[in-house]
């Protein structure tokens, strides 16, 4: 049986990684960059109050990702905020290898053409050392949330981590990787 490979893997490794290092001179294969992981996170506030939507939110991260999120707990307490210290406010999930490609895949080519009014990420959401982060305003842009089970509509955040080290080869690498980008 022949072993699977991701999509979007053999298409870095087909096509974008020799465009890469044709684009920036790399002296070898290994100098240009690559998707080292994505973390998809969700915060809830309203966690705190009633923790039965951090069990709909971990459901739902779990079918998006295909992987058990972790709880991120809130670090120290927050008067202002009615916030204490350990209390669950929210999940993540860290995707790395084949399963990080296969959700880069899904959602660079169903979830985002579902997005209502949709013209692209901005280009300017690096953070200066080749990672880009960016929102989602709902879960539900996702085909394996059935709408009709939603109890609230939730956002998540997604950070792509590259090994690039400025942000002109990581959207570079991200733009021949099919990264819906604004014109």
């Amino acid at each position: 049986m022949a072993e699977y490979i991701a999509r979007y893997r053999e298409k870095y490794r087909d096509e974008v990684a020799p465009e890469l290092i044709k684009h920036f001179n790399y002296e070898n294969r290994m100098m240009a960059p690559r998707l080292e992981k994505i973390v998809v996170n969700m915060g809830l506030s309203e966690a705190k109050e009633d923790i039965k939507v951090l069990d709909g939110a971990l459901k739902e991260l779990a079918a998006i990702t295909g992987q058990k999120p972790k709880i991120t707990r809130s670090k120290k307490s927050i008067a202002n905020f009615k916030l204490r210290a350990g209390v669950p406010i929210g999940c993540k999930v860290t995707l790395r290898g084949d399963r990080m490609y296969e959700f880069f895949d899904r959602l660079v080519s169903v979830a985002t053409p579902r997005i209502r009014d949709f013209r692209g990420f901005p280009s300017n959401s690096f953070d200066g050392r080749g990672n880009y982060t960016f929102g989602l305003d709902e879960q539900v842009v996702f085909p394996e949330i059935d709408y009709d089970d939603v109890d609230m509509v939730k956002g998540m955040d997604i950070t792509i981590v590259t090994t690039a080290r400025t942000d002109g080869e990581a959207l570079e690498l991200l733009r021949l990787m099919g990264f819906p980008f604004r014109r």
